[in-house]
């Protein structure tokens, strides 16, 4: 028989045992008593705000940092590891991401005098693991929720995020990446995303108005979808059923949407358009323009009362890297300075340069949204909704 685990991978087994067990907001006393039996002076955990603006500490008395000025917040937007020399000490700050899957959630913040190749693997495995503790623990934790809030949440708006998916989801061949926006306002916007081994099923929902009946209208198309996806249905089955759930409980409502399928191994991307502005497809860091344009179908809500036609299913074949948008006309309606809408071309031209430096797709979704509530001095006047999605065969 091989050695047994050396004294840290025993303490991180332990430390897994007992974070089964503990309050969300206990994680901080477990991580301090990990950090001193191997070896280092202290470990900070640091959760992400809702805006992807700020990483927020778990501890109480430690500053929040900028995730876009801060090393911290270098580590978080590259998913690596940064180093960070302490000023008149002896002491080494480690940048760890938090990442469970997919989904960014945080930093890890790592203070040593030596930080060795054995210090290195085990706060590696340590991050792993908060990871998937932070992912099992925040879905019912009020504690986490408020930590990673600035400012009250609106009725509506806490409504559909409850209903939300992680803001990212992926594996090796695909990620797909949502935001919306006004974070705290959100009244009938929604996206949603699931994965199968073969096939990536996302959608984006846009309900007629923008108070607490848009954000019923967007839970109930939520659930139709989802309800209709697991049992097994096509997408004409998917929008139909919505059709006809929006029709007997909200015959007043409608919802705009586009919902999708796109095939891991070969590229087929298909879709249906309810009255919702076209996808946008990106490649090479360009946006080809209405390259995914087509005829789009009536509104959910309102085909199921005026029309008993087929959905119409669109289809194109992805080439390796592409990248497609979807978006609500929140968007582009956006008003600039000047007191004109952003518009469809210049929301084009903040895609390229949001993807122009080859940034991973969540991180080029920050900045994008980012670039938009910049310009709107964080006032949008409606929901503005993005789901991003990147086909990666080659896991690249």
């Amino acid at each position: 028989m091989g050695p047994g685990p050396g004294p840290g991978e025993a303490l991180l087994d332990r430390l897994l045992a007992e974070a089964q067990g503990a309050a969300p907001m206990d994680l901080p006393d477990l991580v301090d008593r990990c950090a001193s039996a191997i070896g280092l002076r202290q470990i900070a955990v640091y959760v992400i705000d809702l805006q992807q603006r700020q990483l927020v500490p778990l501890t109480d008395g430690l500053p929040s940092l900028d995730v876009d000025s801060s090393t911290a917040g270098e580590a978080y937007r590259t998913l690596s590891l940064q180093l960070e020399e302490t000023l008149r000490t002896d002491e080494l700050t480690a940048w760890l991401p938090l990442v469970d899957g997919a989904e960014r959630l945080g930093v890890l913040g790592i203070r040593t005098a030596v930080f060795d190749a054995t210090r290195l693997r085990r706060c590696r495995m340590l991050a792993a693991v908060l990871a998937m503790v932070i992912t099992s623990k925040r879905a019912y934790s009020d504690s986490f929720a408020r930590r990673a809030r600035s400012e009250p949440m609106r009725l509506p708006a806490e409504m559909l995020r409850a209903f939300l998916p992680p803001r990212t989801i992926g594996n090796t061949k695909v990620i797909s990446t949502g935001a919306l926006e006004p974070a705290y306002r959100i009244g009938g916007d929604a996206f949603d995303h699931s994965l199968t081994q073969s096939t990536l099923h996302a959608a984006i929902l846009d309900s007629m108005g923008h108070n607490l009946a848009s954000g019923l209208t967007t839970a109930v198309a939520l659930a139709g979808c989802r309800n209709a996806r697991r049992a097994g249905a096509d997408l004409p089955q998917l929008v139909d059923t919505v059709d006809q759930a929006l029709a007997q409980w909200l015959p007043d409502q409608y919802c705009t949407g586009i919902l999708s399928q796109l095939d891991l191994n070969d590229g087929v991307f298909r879709w249906i358009n309810c009255g919702h502005p076209p996808p946008l497809l990106i490649r090479d860091r360009q946006v080809l323009g209405q390259a995914l344009e087509r005829t789009p179908q009536p509104p959910m809500g309102l085909a199921a009362q005026f029309s008993d036609a087929p959905h119409e299913v669109n289809e194109v074949a992805l080439e390796a890297g592409d990248r497609v948008l979807f978006y609500t006309d929140g968007v582009t309606e956006a008003r600039v300075d000047g007191g004109g809408q952003l518009g469809l071309e210049r929301f084009t031209d903040s895609i390229i340069r949001a993807t122009a430096s080859g940034k991973l797709a969540p991180e080029a979704l920050r900045v994008l949204i980012h670039s938009i509530l910049d310009g709107q001095r964080n006032q949008l006047r409606d929901d503005a909704t993005i789901l991003l999605i990147e086909w990666l065969p080659q896991g690249r």
